[in-house]
């Protein structure tokens, strides 16, 4: 057994950071255009890189997919923290409800290949699956205080009826326009009636 703490990671060169960043950026157009089983070489192309680089940053395909959900998981949290700012709880909160639903639906093909391939997404996720609860609960509270939302729910709910809408919105066929729907008469539900 390794007994040698473990050294930070060493921050990337510039042009290294900017490179993995590239391929992030083809892999996510590539993925959502030609599905999860692309190939690497392909995004490697496109990104305007060489092979060895996308290997260099992701070993493996399931390595690339893991830092696109991480990276999708930490826009949303930024994303989360500049609704805080906003002027108006409650366009606030349902503006990232609607947006987690949306993100969580392009999220369900990387999860699906990392869970199928033996990656316990949620130890991926780490802290950050935290952080974004932590970011929906700040926004609900904000929606809750200022009488918009219904008081008697929590984050871990709301998440429940997030994760409720993508499962409703597959069953129904996986169309934007079910999920829509779904979202808009859970978003009803949410509100508080004056």
């Amino acid at each position: 057994m390794d007994t040698q703490p473990r050294q930070p990671a060493k921050p990337l060169r510039a042009d290294a950071r900017r490179n993995r960043e590239r391929v992030l950026a083809a892999a996510r157009e590539i993925f959502e255009a030609e599905g999860v089983f692309a190939p690497l070489d392909e995004i490697a192309r496109r990104a305007g890189v060489g092979a060895g680089t996308v290997y260099r940053h992701f070993p493996t395909k399931e390595a690339l997919l893991e830092a696109i959900v991480v990276g999708n998981m930490e826009a949303l949290i930024e994303e989360a923290a500049l609704l805080c700012e906003a002027g108006d709880p409650e366009a606030a909160f349902f503006a990232f409800f609607e947006r987690m639903v949306e993100q969580g639906a392009a999220n369900r093909a990387f999860t699906g290949v990392l869970t199928r391939a033996g990656v316990d997404v949620r130890s991926v996720a780490g802290h950050r699956g935290r952080d974004l609860l932590d970011a929906l609960a700040t926004l609900l509270t904000r929606a809750q205080r200022a009488g918009k939302v219904r008081e008697d729910l929590t984050a871990q709910q709301v998440k429940a009826l997030l994760v409720g809408v993508l499962a409703g919105g597959d069953w129904l066929g996986g169309t934007q326009e079910d999920r829509r729907h779904l979202l808009k008469v859970v978003a009803d539900g949410l509100r508080l009636r004056e």
